[in-house]
């Protein structure tokens, strides 16, 4: 029964020291709503560790503590080295924090907001400025081509 304590302790030990979330080495460039987005999850990490830092005691649950250290220390170096960054130059070129719309060779058509790392969710329709698809687009203008994974695409629109 002693074993079973020690290693369930240990176990327990271990999970406590979670490593850091990777920070890109990339400029955090970010638009007004990914700004938000950090503030919003920098306040709530530290919701967290207070709340994990009331539960205190031997008895508390580390892992939670760790989690919210970890989170906490992640989302406040975001936020520090955010850099909000709204379109400028040309409104019909792609740039960062814009919307484009393109063909594939196929005949289907996407559109994609380009964003920071952060805010990025495919599914959502909206891509990291340093994903390979936005760093093929960005720069292009209506009726350019780009290559995306060795395929072409027609630039429709950009908003």
């Amino acid at each position: 029964m002693a074993v079973a304590f020690t290693r369930e302790e240990d176990y327990e030990s271990q999970a406590a020291h979670l490593p850091d979330r990777p920070i890109s080495p990339h400029p955090n460039l970010v638009t007004a709503s990914g700004l938000a987005a950090i503030e919003a999850e920098l306040a709530a990490a530290r919701g967290a560790y207070a709340a994990a830092q009331a539960e205190g005691g031997i008895g508390a649950d580390r892992t939670a503590m760790a989690r919210a250290t970890r989170d906490l220390r992640y989302w406040s170096a975001r936020r520090a080295g955010a850099q909000l960054t709204e379109p400028a130059g040309a409104p019909d070129r792609v740039q960062f924090g814009r919307t484009v719309a393109f063909e594939r060779e196929d005949g289907r058509q996407q559109a994609f907001r380009i964003v920071g790392e952060d805010e990025a969710d495919p599914a959502a329709g909206s891509v990291s400025y340093v994903s390979p698809l936005a760093r093929s687009l960005l720069g292009k203008v209506v009726g350019d081509t780009a290559m995306l994974n060795g395929d072409p695409v027609e630039i429709l629109a950009v908003h």
